[in-house]
């Protein structure tokens, strides 16, 4: 029994169309996104490292 909801993550050098195709791939289609910022220290000082991006997928019934 497979989940109706699931979060997909965006992968490091993955476009945002391509998560979306992985995602209509294992029978899922975007209800949310969300995005948080990663960090990482330079002299001494917390600068964003790129953006952490999700889409919560809702399981396509057939």
């Amino acid at each position: 029994m497979s989940k109706k909801q699931l979060w997909f993550d965006v992968e490091e050098h993955e476009t945002l169309d391509a998560c979306l195709a992985r995602m209509k791939e294992q029978g899922y289609m975007p209800i949310g996104r969300r995005e948080e910022p990663i960090f990482h220290i330079v002299n001494g000082e917390p600068t964003v490292l790129r953006q952490k991006i999700q889409f919560k997928g809702l399981k396509v019934e057939e």
